[in-house]
């Protein structure tokens, strides 16, 4: 495993995050676009955080441009959060299979995420943080969001750590 980078002046070091994870509220402007149209626009986000992984934003179905999204027979099961649903993505002639998911039925200590929508951010056209645009998680599984204020080694990519 590669060292822990240590965090420099208002950055946070995924190797601080706890686990099992928290739930926190977000202050973070969430844009998440796609084929030319904007998907996501919130200021009400809750962002989860757990040990080796960048942040999860997960955004009220109330920002969520819904019509864009079908909800697919895919499910997983996280061991902190409980069982997740999935959607697919279509805007216009573009199609992304299975790139959202959402928890129906969380469990309690993940309750105020329930029907809230995470997108993975490397098959968006672009996905932001206040501004700044995200860098995804490294790997399929992973749905992180990278941002400058965010330092690691990640779990995910090449194997298990992404180097």
């Amino acid at each position: 495993m590669r060292e822990r980078i240590t965090p420099g002046p208002g950055q946070e070091s995924v190797w601080d995050y706890p686990r099992p994870p928290r739930l926190e509220d977000s202050p973070k402007h969430i844009v998440v676009r796609f084929n030319g149209e904007t998907i996501a626009d919130s200021r009400r986000t809750k962002r989860v955080l757990e040990t080796s992984h960048p942040p999860v934003y997960y955004i009220p179905p109330e920002d969520v441009r819904m019509e864009f999204l079908c909800k697919t027979p895919r499910s997983t099961f996280c061991e902190w959060k409980g069982q997740a649903s999935y959607y697919t993505l279509t805007v216009g002639d573009r199609t992304e299979t299975n790139v959202a998911w959402f928890y129906p039925d969380p469990t309690p200590r993940f309750a105020g995420i329930k029907d809230y929508i995470a997108f993975y951010p490397g098959r968006m056209d672009e996905c932001l943080v206040d501004g700044e645009r995200v860098q995804a998680q490294p790997g399929d599984f992973y749905g992180g969001w990278i941002t400058q204020d965010i330092v690691g080694p990640f779990k995910g990519g090449m194997g298990t750590w992404g180097w």
